[in-house]
């Protein structure tokens, strides 16, 4: 069966291609321990505290680590690797996008609705952990122009380069509201959102089911933020998985010059002489 020429796939093309060799399918999810309780049969566990980051240092994986991961379960060039992940693919998306970053581009897809639509829809899933005889793929360095920086991000602040800034978190968290979602651990000191910002929180472009409007109405929702495509665009959020999801709508869907600010508000947030825009005036007390 020939492979869908778009950045996404269905569950049903998935499920008719559990036993394509030329497919790698991998679970990125918030939670990694969902895998064992179940995943999708073929489906390899990508722990993205572990498997996806560089342990030591906040950053992505190394390219030799993540060489050695997909030599593992049998990637090779050839292959086309489907992302899926629980929570509307928000870290799966992220997978793609470091995926990406190492060269994948077309041929890393995600499973359009994620876990949350294959469970709706009693698609199988299995508790056996597959293995596959290991490959030689040789991953190309990083694609940096996928990927932002703080210095990337404070050139569109303070007027260097003309782009656009999108802040994919909820409007609590982007007025300043609150600091950061109930029961996380990565914080900032200071809350808000870096000026000039549009809010486009993550979950409008999304329909009740985990899957993507259809493109011309994520086009539409964006473009009402001024965000067309005809500016370069900075997505962020708080530690850069949710804004790969906004990443991977403008980016693969819409096909617009997109960077993920993975270091996102946890990074800009912490960092001295910064400019901040906090509507609520909220204050860190320490608690």
């Amino acid at each position: 069966m020939s492979h869908p020429s778009g950045p996404l796939v269905t569950a049903d093309w998935l499920a008719a291609n559990l036993e394509n060799p030329d497919v790698r399918v991998f679970e990125v999810s918030v939670d990694p321990g969902v895998f064992a309780g179940g995943h999708i049969p073929g489906a390899v566990n990508l722990d993205w505290h572990v498997d996806l980051v560089d342990t030591i240092n906040r950053d992505i994986a190394p390219r030799e680590k993540l060489q050695q991961t997909l030599r593992k379960a049998g990637v090779t060039d050839k292959t086309t690797v489907i992302i899926y992940g629980d929570h509307n693919n928000w870290f799966a998306a992220w997978g793609a996008w470091v995926l990406d970053v190492y060269g994948f581009g077309e041929r890393v897809k995600l499973l359009d609705g994620g876990r949350k639509l294959w469970e709706a829809r009693k698609l199988p899933l299995t508790d056996k952990v597959p293995s596959f005889a290991a490959s030689s793929i040789e991953l190309p360095e990083r694609n940096n122009a996928l990927r932002a920086r703080l210095v990337n991000v404070l050139d569109v602040v303070e007027g260097r380069i003309d782009g656009k800034l999108v802040d994919i978190r909820s409007p609590d968290e982007y007025l300043g509201k609150i600091f950061a979602p109930e029961g996380v651990k990565e914080l900032s000191i200071r809350a808000g959102h870096i000026p000039g910002a549009e809010n486009v929180p993550w979950a409008t472009i999304v329909n009740e089911d985990g899957t993507f409007l259809p493109i011309d109405k994520i086009r539409e929702i964006y473009a009402a933020k001024d965000v067309d495509g005809s500016k370069p665009i900075i997505t962020y959020c708080r530690i850069g998985e949710r804004s790969s999801h906004s990443w991977f709508a403008l980016k693969r869907i819409l096909g617009y010059e997109v960077r993920n600010y993975d270091g996102s508000w946890t990074e800009y947030g912490n960092a001295v002489g910064v400019p901040v825009e906090n509507k609520s005036g909220t204050v860190w007390l320490g608690k």
